[in-house]
């Protein structure tokens, strides 16, 4: 389109590592085009991770979990009032572009609410969901050398003069001084101190098959703590405690278990952190992101795809796809070799 859009609508709306590795289509947007508003639609349980980003103008709730779970005549009545105000909203920002970073047939709709004249997205093969091209009227196949999610979504940018090489992503991400502050009381409390051979453990994912079992991740935190002389704080989230709790009531000296963390206390835990291991889920993401080195696990999906993106991480995938497969004794050479650095 001739000359610098007035306004353009990022639309990647979940989940917490999808949404880590869009952001830096929003700084490359922001360096190029710094005179263009930028907005996210995003939402409302992922829209805290964007709150005051410095490369963001706006960022605007989208709770389609809550469209999705209406069955009451009231409940739906409400959704279609949130519709038609969400709109409205849109329509009265002018947008003149909309990048469908999501590659869904939810995301794309929204693309399409908003109005622009030059919508980009995925081409149909390249989506997650096909049909989402049926929203987009400019559609973008990555080239061969974008491997990485990351890489993928900075290709959408092409179409606006806007390019990245491969491997140059910037990331930035919020630091909060109240989180912050709890989390140093935290460390304080139970004798923690931040990158002194710190191995934060995340033993939870989205989806049953991208865990590592329960037992290695104990097992591990033995041998750190036992063996390696390393520090070990076991991160959990919601109706991960029991998880968490096995994994830290070893013989001591064992592991410290992280506190109830919203998204700026974790943050802030993984700032602090010396290398954390995790399987394919947005902690894992979130600690690549504020170059915290990584020791990725993965079974079904691609390390090449959505392994911690950029350079000192370490990607274990399992042969055979089952995470089950991945030894103990093949992820502790990996933590005690990214230690060693």
């Amino acid at each position: 389109m001739p000359g610098e859009p007035r306004a353009v609508a990022l639309v990647k709306l979940s989940s917490l590592g999808d949404v880590i590795h869009a952001l830096p289509v929003a700084e490359a947007l922001a360096a190029a085009l710094p005179r263009t508003r930028l907005v996210w639609l995003v939402e409302r349980r992922e829209a805290a991770l964007l709150r005051d980003h410095p490369a963001l103008d706006e960022v605007i709730d989208v709770d389609t979990r809550a469209w999705r779970s209406a069955r009451t005549p009231g409940q739906v009545v409400e959704v279609v009032r949130g519709i038609i105000a969400l709109r409205r909203r849109l329509r009265a920002a002018e947008f003149d572009v909309a990048l469908d970073l999501q590659g869904l047939v939810k995301s794309g709709a929204v693309a399409r609410v908003t109005g622009a004249p030059l919508r980009i997205g995925f081409a149909a093969g390249c989506s997650r969901e096909r049909l989402s091209a049926l929203f987009t009227n400019r559609r973008v196949t990555p080239p061969s050398e974008a491997r990485h999610v990351v890489d993928q979504y900075l290709s959408l940018l092409a179409p606006l003069g806007v390019t990245v090489a491969p491997g140059r992503a910037r990331f930035r991400l919020a630091t909060r001084a109240a989180a912050e502050s709890r989390i140093d009381d935290f460390f304080v409390g139970v004798g923690l101190k931040p990158r002194h051979r710190l191995v934060v453990l995340n033993p939870g994912a989205g989806r049953s098959n991208k865990r590592w079992p329960v037992t290695r991740f104990r097992a591990l935190a033995e041998r750190l703590c036992h063996e390696a002389g390393a520090q070990v704080l076991v991160l959990w989230g919601p109706s991960e405690g029991d998880a968490a709790r096995a994994i830290v009531e070893i013989a001591p000296p064992r592991p410290a278990l992280a506190p109830p963390t919203d998204l700026d206390e974790l943050t802030a835990v993984v700032r602090r952190a010396s290398v954390m291991v995790a399987a394919d889920t947005g902690p894992l993401h979130l600690a690549a992101a504020v170059g915290t080195p990584c020791v990725g696990l993965y079974g079904p999906t691609s390390g090449a795809r959505n392994g911690p993106y950029g350079a000192g991480h370490r990607v274990l995938a399992a042969p055979d796809g089952r995470m089950a497969s991945i030894e103990v004794a093949t992820v502790l050479e990996a933590v005690l070799e990214v230690l060693a650095r």
